[in-house]
């Protein structure tokens, strides 16, 4: 299987996973125009499927060092299997709460708080967990972070204040919150059933990051059955909908949520594989970084923020200039 040997190539993985993260929420948007987000994801967890399994039997299976992805997969214990499973079932919650809140909010104001409030609970989690980093720096990088989400959350308070988008916007950010805080434990459960420090001769019963990310996929799938169910049948905003409408969608939409997955499978597989040179916390911690590029799209392609006062432009300036200090503080407490 292919491992990344290098910090820095492990730092271009996250940013990209940071990219890939920070950037799936577009087709949603894109999605929205024509489709409700309940059935919008169905496609894009499978999109996660099918990139996960691409991905296993592709770079998976290259090269000498470490277990090809069928004979990992076939020995991992009942134990790591199931850990990597529940990790699944946990973001699956989180996600889709996070969707919701996108489709209230946007993405400008859903992802800072909630992948944000994520981000600053993840490296708490993974850190005590497997400690690998400057925690000084680690945490004043969190600590800048922190600073930045409130400021969008008081950002997004002043551009719907008096409006009718106001209730709407609150709910969004109050789901929103309920999503960072699940977010924030998945990473564990996938991250302890993989043998991050000998991944070229793993231990027997741990999986690799290879089939660590298609077991967890798997625990989103299963789960997709129960949580999206439920929230077609019992909407937050809007008219409950029907698998009957999911097969009426045309293949073009389909592929659009297909593509969702892709791009956010793409991001959590570069993570996995980093996670074994940068740590779990950093990896997580720069994968998290999203919010600043889902504010951005938001900010500059979606206009959620058009017509704003110079005091909310100021406090989205802000915002970015903190994320940014934040994560170059995170990447620099992880060298050697």
């Amino acid at each position: 299987m292919y491992i990344v040997e290098n910090y820095f190539l492990a730092i271009v993985f996250c940013f990209i996973t940071m990219l890939c993260w920070g950037s799936w929420g577009n087709t949603q948007k894109l999605a929205a125009k024509s489709w409700r987000y309940e059935l919008y994801y169905w496609d894009y967890v499978i999109g996660i499927v099918l990139l996960s399994l691409v991905v296993g039997l592709t770079l998976g299976s290259v090269g000498t060092e470490g277990r090809s992805f069928i004979t990992d997969l076939s020995q991992v214990s009942s134990a790591n299997f199931w850990s990597a499973f529940l990790g699944g079932v946990i973001f699956n919650a989180a996600n889709i709460l996070l969707s919701t809140a996108i489709s209230l909010s946007g993405m400008s104001v859903a992802f800072p708080v909630g992948v944000g409030l994520a981000l600053v609970l993840g490296v708490f989690v993974n850190y005590f967990s497997t400690p690998k980093g400057d925690p000084s720096m680690l945490f004043a990088g969190v600590a800048l972070i922190v600073i930045a989400i409130v400021l969008n959350g008081i950002a997004a308070g002043k551009a719907s204040q008096g409006s009718e988008e106001s209730n709407k916007n609150r709910k969004g950010i109050l789901i929103a919150v309920l999503a960072g805080v699940l977010m924030s434990l998945f990473y564990r459960f996938v991250a302890s059933a993989m043998d991050l420090e000998n991944l070229t001769q793993p231990l027997a019963g741990m999986a690799t990051p290879y089939s660590a990310l298609f077991i967890f996929s798997l625990g989103i799938l299963g789960s997709n059955f129960i949580f999206n169910t439920l929230v077609m049948k019992y909407p937050f905003v809007g008219k409950p909908v029907s698998y009957k409408e999911y097969f009426k969608g045309k293949i073009s939409t389909h592929l659009v949520g297909i593509l969702g997955g892709v791009i956010w499978g793409v991001g959590t597989a570069l993570s996995y594989i980093s996670a074994g040179k940068a740590g779990p916390a950093i990896s997580y911690a720069l994968g998290q970084g999203a919010p600043m590029i889902a504010a951005l799209w938001g900010v500059f392609i979606w206009k959620e923020f058009k017509g704003g006062s110079k005091t909310i432009n100021r406090l989205l300036t802000l915002m970015f200039i903190l994320f940014i200090l934040g994560l170059t503080l995170i990447v620099v407490a992880g060298m050697d």
